[in-house]
């Protein structure tokens, strides 16, 4: 099987890239080429807004992975459905058979942020082509280089009393990114996954305000959590703003989106591919321990 990852540099890609490798060929696509040498590993740098550049990235290939997000870019929906579009022709031109996309949970409330609506829109346009799309929604992936994992973490260490929106009760269901990896590529070449949608979760049903206690019992810190009912969205992500590493252009639609509840509703891919899921407090402390470390060898 010869794999195609658009978006490989992300967070995402940068750890399926090398899972993929152990069974086949991968194409790691991104707009810098920048992906590290490894075995089995061609890498191409390609912009996916343009189709020109886009044509020819898939040739040979037999499931490609769409991680593409512009999360950050004023135009970020304008952008992800221009991407996705240019992707669904090349992929029909190339006879490639099964597109994957990672998508988010929670995209098909009626109250959709504009984040998760543009998740919606980039999964409606990928299943718009004769290719078969397997869809994996997600909550929170937690992981080192997550941003929505790395902004609690931001939060934990930074703010001993935390006045904090009504968004810290929202429902959700993080999922370790070893986790995401596994459902990635064990859908690649599944007859069973060619054009169907999983959500995908780990065991744990918490809301965020749980996940800043644990990740600060992780730390050895106490925080306290004070909700307030004012606390805009808009304000909200400016708040991110000045006590996190995310930019408020990337906080800005994360944090609307965390309105709505993500939990997991259609758990038919635990019968597909059946394994013991990380709780969230293992996931966060091996994150946490792979920051640590990746300080260590700056």
């Amino acid at each position: 099987m010869r794999a195609a990852v658009l978006g490989a540099t992300g967070f995402i890609g940068r750890a399926l890239v090398p899972a993929l490798a152990e069974r086949g060929e991968v194409v790691a696509i991104s707009r810098s080429g920048s992906t590290p040498a490894h075995p089995g590993i061609r890498s191409l740098a390609a912009d996916l807004t343009s189709a020109e550049s886009t044509r020819g990235a898939l040739e040979g290939v037999d499931v490609a992975y769409h991680l593409v997000h512009s999360l950050g870019a004023r135009d970020f929906s304008e952008l992800d459905r221009q991407v996705a579009e240019n992707v669904v022709t090349e992929a029909e031109r190339a006879g490639v058979s099964q597109l994957v996309y990672l998508g988010g949970l929670g995209d098909d409330s009626p109250d959709l942020s504009p984040h998760l609506r543009s998740r919606r829109e980039t999964g409606a346009v990928l299943s718009s082509s004769s290719v078969p799309v397997t869809t994996l929604s997600a909550a929170v992936v937690v992981g080192h280089g997550s941003a929505a994992f790395e902004t609690i973490v931001a939060l934990v260490d930074r703010l001993p009393v935390m006045v904090a929106p009504r968004w810290v009760s929202t429902p959700t269901q993080p999922i370790a990114l070893a986790d995401v990896i596994r459902y990635l590529t064990g859908v690649a070449g599944r007859s069973e996954a060619l054009g169907e949608s999983f959500d995908v979760g780990g065991p744990d049903v918490i809301d965020y305000g749980e996940m800043i206690r644990q990740i600060a019992r992780l730390r050895g810190k106490r925080r306290r959590i004070v909700k307030v009912p004012v606390l805009s969205p808009r304000l909200s992500s400016y708040w991110l703003h000045l006590v996190t590493p995310v930019g408020a252009s990337v906080a800005r639609p994360l944090v609307e989106g965390l309105r709505n509840a993500t939990v997991v509703r259609d758990d038919r891919i635990g019968e597909l591919l059946p394994f013991p899921l990380t709780s969230f407090a293992d996931a966060a402390r091996d994150a946490l321990g792979q920051a640590g470390a990746s300080r260590t060898r700056r």
